[in-house]
């Protein structure tokens, strides 16, 4: 059974080393997720380390999803801070443990990231991927929208350079 859990900056600080996991498991498995390079945990738990540090100031929430006991998945949701934005939010790190996929562990987590982000107030949601991966289906399917597409965008695990589609998606009753 997957459960699903919404973690504090504590709760987050004692999970930092399955955190780092979850993250180094998916650039291992070619994710494209801003890491080049699987083997930099360094770099991996300094990113963990600034998201619980942005958990702490409420400036983003982390969803997590448990499949027996083991840490599967997250979603952030980055809120916007300055007085134009605060009705938008940004939607990142939606990452399933490459042994844990398949089973809609990240369709869940995207839609209690969404009722969540719209119980808040968000009226938009803000997201990117690599041009072409499966997420783009899964985001579709849910209906997020295609914003744009830039070329060359973000460097891959292989040193590419792939294009990156920016969604949105809008709580109507809101907008």
């Amino acid at each position: 059974m997957i459960e699903y859990e919404l973690l504090s900056a504590i709760q987050a600080h004692q999970c930092l080393p399955e955190l780092g996991d979850v993250l180094q498991s998916c650039v291992k498995d070619g994710a494209s997720v801003g890491f080049t390079d699987p083997d930099d945990r360094e770099a991996i738990d300094r990113f963990w380390k600034d998201k619980i540090y942005s958990l702490a100031s409420h400036d983003c929430a982390l969803l997590i999803a448990r499949d027996k006991g083991f840490l599967a998945a997250t979603v952030i949701i980055n809120y916007c801070g300055i007085p134009n934005g605060r009705h938008r939010a940004e939607i990142s790190k939606l990452l399933v443990h490459p042994q844990a996929r398949r089973q809609g562990i990240a369709r869940e987590l995207m839609n209690r990231a969404e009722d969540m982000a719209w119980k808040k107030g968000i009226s938009l949601l803000v997201l990117d991927t690599r041009t072409g991966d499966v997420a783009s289906d899964l985001y579709l399917s849910q209906g997020w929208q295609i914003a744009g597409v830039i070329p060359c965008y973000a460097k891959s695990t292989e040193n590419t350079l792939h294009g990156t589609t920016f969604m949105y998606k809008t709580n109507a009753s809101a907008c």
